[in-house]
Protein backbone atom coordinates (compact mmCIF):
# COMPACT_ATOMS: atom_id res chain seq x y z
CA UNK A 1 0.00 0.00 0.00
CA UNK A 2 1.22 3.16 -0.80
CA UNK A 3 -0.22 6.79 0.99
CA UNK A 4 -2.54 7.64 -2.12
CA UNK A 5 -4.16 4.30 -1.40
CA UNK A 6 -4.99 5.47 2.10
CA UNK A 7 -8.42 6.34 2.63
CA UNK A 8 -8.75 9.58 4.55
CA UNK A 9 -12.19 10.62 6.10
CA UNK A 10 -13.39 13.59 7.29
CA UNK A 11 -11.05 15.61 5.25
CA UNK A 12 -13.53 19.05 6.06
CA UNK A 13 -13.93 18.37 9.67
CA UNK A 14 -12.42 21.11 12.15
CA UNK A 15 -8.95 20.34 13.23
CA UNK A 16 -7.61 23.24 15.54
CA UNK A 17 -6.75 27.10 15.48
CA UNK A 18 -9.06 27.62 12.13
CA UNK A 19 -7.63 24.91 10.47
CA UNK A 20 -9.51 22.21 8.69
CA UNK A 21 -8.15 18.15 9.24
CA UNK A 22 -7.60 18.60 5.01
CA UNK A 23 -5.33 21.41 5.59
CA UNK A 24 -2.94 18.98 7.61
CA UNK A 25 -2.91 16.10 5.57
CA UNK A 26 -2.28 18.57 2.32
CA UNK A 27 0.11 19.75 4.28
CA UNK A 28 2.60 16.48 5.21
CA UNK A 29 1.61 15.43 1.98
CA UNK A 30 3.63 18.48 0.61
CA UNK A 31 6.38 18.32 2.65
CA UNK A 32 6.69 14.12 3.13
CA UNK A 33 9.89 13.76 1.46
CA UNK A 34 11.56 16.10 3.60
CA UNK A 35 9.62 15.66 6.53
CA UNK A 36 10.60 11.75 6.66
CA UNK A 37 13.99 11.96 6.79
CA UNK A 38 13.79 13.97 9.98
CA UNK A 39 11.81 11.11 11.48
CA UNK A 40 13.08 8.52 10.17
CA UNK A 41 15.01 5.89 12.43
CA UNK A 42 13.95 8.21 15.98
CA UNK A 43 11.10 6.98 18.60
CA UNK A 44 7.88 8.75 17.54
CA UNK A 45 5.47 10.79 19.83
CA UNK A 46 2.64 12.96 18.93
CA UNK A 47 -0.04 15.31 19.62
CA UNK A 48 -2.81 14.28 18.56
CA UNK A 49 -6.34 15.76 18.69
CA UNK A 50 -9.60 13.78 18.31
CA UNK A 51 -13.04 15.32 17.56
CA UNK A 52 -14.63 17.15 20.04
CA UNK A 53 -11.66 15.65 22.54
CA UNK A 54 -8.68 17.95 24.21
CA UNK A 55 -5.12 17.45 22.95
CA UNK A 56 -2.79 14.33 24.04
CA UNK A 57 0.03 13.14 23.48
CA UNK A 58 0.55 9.45 22.18
CA UNK A 59 3.77 7.60 22.62
CA UNK A 60 2.51 4.20 22.88
CA UNK A 61 0.68 3.03 19.05
CA UNK A 62 -3.09 2.08 19.97
CA UNK A 63 -3.94 -1.94 19.01
CA UNK A 64 -5.30 -1.13 15.82
CA UNK A 65 -1.69 0.39 14.29
CA UNK A 66 -1.91 -0.96 10.45
CA UNK A 67 1.29 -3.54 10.14
CA UNK A 68 3.16 -1.37 7.82
CA UNK A 69 3.95 1.25 10.90
CA UNK A 70 7.54 0.34 12.18
CA UNK A 71 6.91 -0.42 15.95
CA UNK A 72 10.26 -0.77 18.96
CA UNK A 73 8.97 -1.55 22.63
CA UNK A 74 11.10 0.61 25.26
CA UNK A 75 10.77 -0.22 28.70
CA UNK A 76 10.19 3.74 30.19
CA UNK A 77 11.18 3.99 33.41
CA UNK A 78 9.14 6.56 34.68
CA UNK A 79 6.26 4.51 34.04
CA UNK A 80 7.51 1.19 34.81
CA UNK A 81 5.75 -0.15 31.89
CA UNK A 82 6.95 -1.08 28.00
CA UNK A 83 5.67 1.35 25.27
CA UNK A 84 5.40 0.30 21.66
CA UNK A 85 6.91 3.16 19.57
CA UNK A 86 5.96 4.13 16.47
CA UNK A 87 9.36 5.00 14.02
CA UNK A 88 7.91 6.36 10.35
CA UNK A 89 10.58 6.00 8.08
CA UNK A 90 8.44 6.17 5.16
CA UNK A 91 5.62 8.57 3.84
CA UNK A 92 2.82 5.80 4.24
CA UNK A 93 3.27 6.00 8.29
CA UNK A 94 3.28 9.48 7.82
CA UNK A 95 -0.04 9.91 5.69
CA UNK A 96 -1.58 7.30 8.37
CA UNK A 97 -0.49 9.76 11.07
CA UNK A 98 -1.82 12.78 9.77
CA UNK A 99 -5.36 10.51 8.93
CA UNK A 100 -5.50 9.99 12.99
CA UNK A 101 -5.25 13.82 13.33
CA UNK A 102 -1.46 13.81 14.24
CA UNK A 103 -0.81 17.18 14.56
CA UNK A 104 2.56 17.75 16.56
CA UNK A 105 5.78 15.15 15.80
CA UNK A 106 8.57 15.17 18.64
CA UNK A 107 11.20 12.69 18.42
CA UNK A 108 14.30 12.12 20.42
CA UNK A 109 18.28 13.30 19.68
CA UNK A 110 19.46 10.01 18.76
CA UNK A 111 18.97 7.09 16.36
CA UNK A 112 18.03 3.75 16.87
CA UNK A 113 15.59 1.67 19.08
CA UNK A 114 17.14 2.09 22.63
CA UNK A 115 18.84 4.49 24.47
CA UNK A 116 21.66 4.17 26.84
CA UNK A 117 25.33 4.62 26.86
CA UNK A 118 26.81 2.71 23.63
CA UNK A 119 23.91 5.45 21.63
CA UNK A 120 24.81 8.90 20.96
CA UNK A 121 23.40 11.86 20.50
CA UNK A 122 22.90 13.44 16.51
CA UNK A 123 22.79 17.24 17.54
CA UNK A 124 23.54 19.29 20.71
CA UNK A 125 20.16 21.14 21.08
CA UNK A 126 19.44 24.29 22.84
CA UNK A 127 16.09 25.67 23.12
CA UNK A 128 15.34 29.40 23.89
CA UNK A 129 12.74 30.29 25.45
CA UNK A 130 11.07 33.46 26.40
CA UNK A 131 8.94 34.76 29.32
CA UNK A 132 5.31 35.30 29.44
CA UNK A 133 4.12 38.33 27.40
CA UNK A 134 7.47 39.19 25.33
CA UNK A 135 8.18 40.05 21.97
CA UNK A 136 10.18 37.64 19.28
CA UNK A 137 12.90 40.30 19.38
CA UNK A 138 14.52 39.02 22.52
CA UNK A 139 14.66 35.51 21.10
CA UNK A 140 16.57 36.84 18.27
CA UNK A 141 18.93 38.52 20.63
CA UNK A 142 19.72 35.54 23.09
CA UNK A 143 19.88 32.79 20.09
CA UNK A 144 22.40 35.38 18.86
CA UNK A 145 24.06 35.05 22.39
CA UNK A 146 24.29 30.78 22.24
CA UNK A 147 25.23 31.55 17.95
CA UNK A 148 27.79 33.76 19.47
CA UNK A 149 29.24 31.56 22.19
CA UNK A 150 28.79 28.08 19.82
CA UNK A 151 31.48 30.83 17.92
CA UNK A 152 33.86 31.15 20.28
CA UNK A 153 34.36 27.42 20.93
CA UNK A 154 34.45 26.67 16.95
CA UNK A 155 31.18 25.55 16.67
CA UNK A 156 28.40 26.19 14.13
CA UNK A 157 24.57 25.41 14.43
CA UNK A 158 21.14 25.69 12.68
CA UNK A 159 18.01 28.01 14.01
CA UNK A 160 14.67 26.76 13.13
CA UNK A 161 11.51 28.54 14.91
CA UNK A 162 9.94 25.92 17.63
CA UNK A 163 6.70 26.41 15.82
CA UNK A 164 5.62 28.24 18.94
CA UNK A 165 7.08 31.41 21.08
CA UNK A 166 10.88 30.20 20.94
CA UNK A 167 13.68 28.65 18.46
CA UNK A 168 16.29 26.13 19.02
CA UNK A 169 20.00 25.58 17.85
CA UNK A 170 21.27 21.98 16.48
CA UNK A 171 24.86 21.65 16.42
CA UNK A 172 25.32 18.14 14.73
CA UNK A 173 27.99 15.99 16.46
CA UNK A 174 30.60 13.57 15.68
CA UNK A 175 30.16 10.12 17.99
CA UNK A 176 30.29 11.48 21.95
CA UNK A 177 29.17 9.99 24.94
CA UNK A 178 25.92 11.19 26.42
CA UNK A 179 26.81 12.52 29.20
CA UNK A 180 29.75 14.44 27.62
CA UNK A 181 27.02 15.87 25.25
CA UNK A 182 24.47 17.55 28.06
CA UNK A 183 27.93 18.77 29.58
CA UNK A 184 28.87 21.04 26.88
CA UNK A 185 24.96 21.98 26.04
CA UNK A 186 24.95 23.26 30.13
CA UNK A 187 28.57 24.90 29.09
CA UNK A 188 27.25 26.32 26.18
CA UNK A 189 24.09 28.18 27.80
CA UNK A 190 26.12 29.35 30.65
CA UNK A 191 28.88 30.98 28.57
CA UNK A 192 25.98 32.53 26.45
CA UNK A 193 24.04 33.82 29.42
CA UNK A 194 27.86 35.27 30.57
CA UNK A 195 27.58 37.42 27.33
CA UNK A 196 24.39 39.11 28.18
CA UNK A 197 23.49 38.39 31.75
CA UNK A 198 20.48 41.20 31.30
CA UNK A 199 19.11 39.25 28.60
CA UNK A 200 19.32 35.53 29.04
CA UNK A 201 19.69 33.27 31.73
CA UNK A 202 20.26 29.74 32.53
CA UNK A 203 17.81 29.63 36.03
CA UNK A 204 15.96 26.65 36.05
CA UNK A 205 13.25 27.99 38.23
CA UNK A 206 10.97 29.96 36.85
CA UNK A 207 10.89 32.62 39.55
CA UNK A 208 14.46 32.91 39.71
CA UNK A 209 14.41 33.99 36.09
CA UNK A 210 13.70 38.06 36.50
CA UNK A 211 11.71 37.77 33.24
CA UNK A 212 14.66 36.97 31.38
CA UNK A 213 14.95 35.11 28.27
CA UNK A 214 15.61 31.13 29.65
CA UNK A 215 18.48 28.96 27.95
CA UNK A 216 17.23 25.72 28.08
CA UNK A 217 19.69 22.82 27.82
CA UNK A 218 18.71 20.54 29.21
CA UNK A 219 17.58 18.60 25.91
CA UNK A 220 19.85 15.57 26.08
CA UNK A 221 20.26 11.98 26.52
CA UNK A 222 16.64 10.59 26.26
CA UNK A 223 14.69 13.99 26.08
CA UNK A 224 12.93 15.01 23.31
CA UNK A 225 12.36 18.33 20.36
CA UNK A 226 9.38 19.16 17.89
CA UNK A 227 10.96 17.83 14.56
CA UNK A 228 11.64 19.97 12.12
CA UNK A 229 8.30 20.61 9.67
CA UNK A 230 6.00 19.74 11.98
CA UNK A 231 3.18 21.32 12.79
CA UNK A 232 2.37 22.64 16.30
CA UNK A 233 -1.10 23.18 18.32
CA UNK A 234 -1.27 26.62 18.16
CA UNK A 235 -3.82 29.38 16.18
CA UNK A 236 -2.93 28.98 13.27
CA UNK A 237 -1.00 25.63 13.56
CA UNK A 238 2.11 26.91 12.68
CA UNK A 239 5.00 24.83 12.10
CA UNK A 240 8.65 25.04 13.19
CA UNK A 241 10.82 25.96 10.47
CA UNK A 242 14.56 26.14 9.46
CA UNK A 243 15.93 29.69 9.09
CA UNK A 244 19.02 31.35 7.99
CA UNK A 245 20.51 33.15 10.51
CA UNK A 246 21.09 36.18 8.98
CA UNK A 247 16.89 36.37 8.26
CA UNK A 248 16.18 35.25 12.05
CA UNK A 249 15.61 38.62 13.28
CA UNK A 250 13.01 39.30 10.15
CA UNK A 251 10.67 36.43 10.55
CA UNK A 252 8.32 35.26 13.81
CA UNK A 253 7.26 31.71 14.12
CA UNK A 254 4.21 32.74 13.18
CA UNK A 255 5.13 33.10 9.47
CA UNK A 256 5.33 29.93 9.12
CA UNK A 257 2.46 27.54 8.96
CA UNK A 258 1.06 24.68 6.84
CA UNK A 259 -0.19 26.88 4.33
CA UNK A 260 3.32 27.80 3.85
CA UNK A 261 5.11 26.35 0.56
CA UNK A 262 8.67 26.19 -0.23
CA UNK A 263 11.26 25.15 -1.87
CA UNK A 264 14.29 23.18 -1.20
CA UNK A 265 15.15 21.65 2.51
CA UNK A 266 16.31 24.45 4.45
CA UNK A 267 16.56 21.78 7.28
CA UNK A 268 19.53 19.73 5.19
CA UNK A 269 20.82 22.71 2.95
CA UNK A 270 21.81 25.19 6.53
CA UNK A 271 22.41 22.22 8.81
CA UNK A 272 26.31 22.42 9.27
CA UNK A 273 28.51 19.41 9.03
CA UNK A 274 29.27 17.19 11.97
CA UNK A 275 31.51 18.65 14.52
CA UNK A 276 33.59 17.66 17.50
CA UNK A 277 32.91 18.83 20.83
CA UNK A 278 36.02 20.75 22.48
CA UNK A 279 37.58 18.86 25.18
CA UNK A 280 37.30 22.49 27.59
CA UNK A 281 33.61 22.98 26.86
CA UNK A 282 33.18 19.55 27.50
CA UNK A 283 35.17 19.91 30.99
CA UNK A 284 33.64 22.78 31.78
CA UNK A 285 30.20 21.94 31.73
CA UNK A 286 30.93 18.76 33.98
CA UNK A 287 30.92 21.49 36.37
CA UNK A 288 27.75 22.78 35.89
CA UNK A 289 24.80 20.75 38.03
CA UNK A 290 22.31 19.37 36.08
CA UNK A 291 19.54 21.74 35.86
CA UNK A 292 17.09 19.78 37.03
CA UNK A 293 18.85 17.50 39.58
CA UNK A 294 19.53 21.75 41.12
CA UNK A 295 15.82 22.16 40.59
CA UNK A 296 15.18 19.24 42.84
CA UNK A 297 17.42 19.97 45.28
CA UNK A 298 16.60 23.62 45.47
CA UNK A 299 12.62 22.44 45.58
CA UNK A 300 13.46 20.08 48.88
CA UNK A 301 15.40 23.02 50.91
CA UNK A 302 12.38 25.72 50.21
CA UNK A 303 9.94 22.74 51.27
CA UNK A 304 12.16 22.33 54.45
CA UNK A 305 12.26 25.53 55.36
CA UNK A 306 8.93 26.34 54.71
CA UNK A 307 8.38 23.21 57.57
CA UNK A 308 10.78 25.13 59.92
CA UNK A 309 9.21 27.85 59.89
CA UNK A 310 5.97 26.84 60.82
Amino acid sequence: MSSSQIKFSSLDQPLFGGALKGDLVEYLEFVADRFVPVLAGRQLSVWRILRGQDPFMQKNVPKYTPSYVRTVEVWAEASHRRIKYAVCDDEQTLMWFANQRAVEYHVPLYLGDHFGEDHVQTHMVLDVDPPEGSGFDVVVGSALLIRQALADAGLEGLVKTSGAKGVHIFVPLEPHSPDDVAAATRAVAARAEKLDPTLATTAYIKDEREGKVFLDSTRAWGATVVAAYSPRLREGLPISFPVPWESLPDVTPADFTIRTRFDGDPWTSLMPAPQRLPDDLIAEGHTIPVARVAAMHEGKRRKAQREREK
